[in-house]
């Protein structure tokens, strides 16, 4: 009998525990694993030996089904960056150790880019010291849609709709008044504007939506922004504008830099977020209405009350695709997904070689934006609209939603 090790990283999403489900439901049924472990606070509690034993905690059907619909990280994340291997074999090391100390065979590592650059780095060392007995999986997440070798993120969909919903709301409030104003409303992107780019999708049952959506792949004109608005402003006396928070100028700066420090985080990106804020005191001192920035931050990401089903169904089977994967003799891998049709929707998991996703970002295509760089084509919202699809039904108590905690 084998054992397997679960753990995630990065930024937590609706959907990355749906992952974590259809895993352990995948290795109890398989009648070859002993013990499924977590590491709490991803790949730091593997070095750690931070474990829990998952097929403790999660002992029936209902304790998975709460699992699938429990939002954030359950298992915790770390933004911890492994090392270069010539320069820190010691790290790899202690890994296998731990991993071999509790009979692990399968790891599979769950996050974005920056966990699939560990699932890369970690994989690779196996090989060269032909370390043939652990199996290391990458599972992708991220609200940003930027990995490469897969349609669309698991994590991605139910932000989606959540950014959608929230614009369809927002422009019922900011519709009531008729006096002059302008809302901007900063959405997570920091290279890659899939995020932002579905805020179109509050179109879809009629409604307006966003005036103008500017995505950080085009650069970004100040003068261009302040007479978009001012046009729009003609025909209506509310204008509501999506930007990503990664939006830079024609000489690669942020624009929030203007209100950062410029630090940047173990992986070596600058801390973004900001951009509202400078574009609203533009439009206040350019124009002179009323105007304000909401930043959606961290509430984007985990809206469980609002998830997707069609992303936590998707997220639930690539985790028992993951498994499987794994115990097919499969390393160094990622499980990805490929779109067979969008109408109707057809999708299928693939596996790809790790060193074809890690260190690499999926950005829009410039052809899903608008010549004028301040809206999306109708293939984004082709794209976009069967990843939002269906509603999950939350367990609620006490009024509220009830979700799993495991340690």
């Amino acid at each position: 009998m084998k054992n397997i090790l679960v753990a995630q990283s990065g930024g937590p999403t609706s959907a990355i525990n749906a992952t974590v489900a259809g895993i352990v439901e995948m290795a109890k049924i398989s009648g070859n694993i002993n013990k499924i472990y977590g590491a709490k606070n991803g790949i730091q509690g593997v070095i750690e030996e931070s474990f829990i034993e998952l097929n403790e905690i999660l002992k029936d059907t209902s304790d998975v089904d709460l699992l699938y619909k429990t939002p954030a990280a359950a298992l915790g994340s770390c933004r911890l960056k492994l090392n270069d291997i010539d320069k820190c074999e010691n790290q790899y090391e202690q890994i296998i150790k731990v991993l071999r100390k509790y009979s692990i065979a399968y790891f599979i590592y769950i996050g974005g880019n920056d966990s699939m650059d560990t699932v890369e780095k970690l994989s690779r060392y196996c090989r060269v010291k032909n370390i043939d007995d652990i199996n290391i999986i990458g599972a992708p997440k991220t609200i940003d849609n930027d990995l490469v070798e897969t349609d669309h993120c698991p994590g991605f969909g139910s932000a989606a709709k959540y950014i959608a919903t929230t614009f369809s709301e927002l422009e019922r409030d900011c519709s009531v008044y008729n006096t002059q104003s302008v809302t901007i409303v900063e959405v997570m992107g920091r290279n890659a504007g899939w995020l932002t780019a579905s805020s179109a999708l509050s179109r879809l049952n009629g409604g307006i939506g966003p005036n103008l959506i500017y995505l950080c792949e085009n650069d970004f004109d100040i003068n261009k922004f302040t007479n978009d608005v001012k046009e729009k402003l003609k025909d209506n006396n509310s204008v509501i504008v999506a930007i990503s928070e990664g939006i830079k100028n024609s000489n690669g700066q942020y624009i929030s830099d203007e209100v950062q420090s410029g630090v940047k985080d173990v992986f070596g990106h600058n801390y973004i977020a900001g951009a509202g804020r400078v574009l609203e005191e533009i439009v206040r001192n350019e124009i002179g209405c009323k105007v304000r920035s909401i930043e959606l931050n961290l509430m984007q990401r985990c809206a469980g009350h609002i998830g997707s089903k069609t992303d936590l169904d998707e997220s639930k089977a690539l985790g028992m695709k993951e498994f499987q994967c794994a115990n097919e003799g499969n390393s160094g891998v990622m499980v990805g997904i490929k779109r067979i049709s969008s109408n109707p929707y057809k999708i299928e998991f693939v596996t790809t070689d790790i060193k074809n996703v890690a260190n690499l970002e999926k950005k829009v295509p410039l052809s899903w934006i608008n010549s004028n760089g301040n809206d999306v084509k109708k293939e984004m919202i082709d794209y976009l609209k069967p990843l939002i699809q269906g509603e999950v039904s939350i367990n609620y108590k006490n009024g509220i939603p009830e979700y799993m905690n495991l340690y």
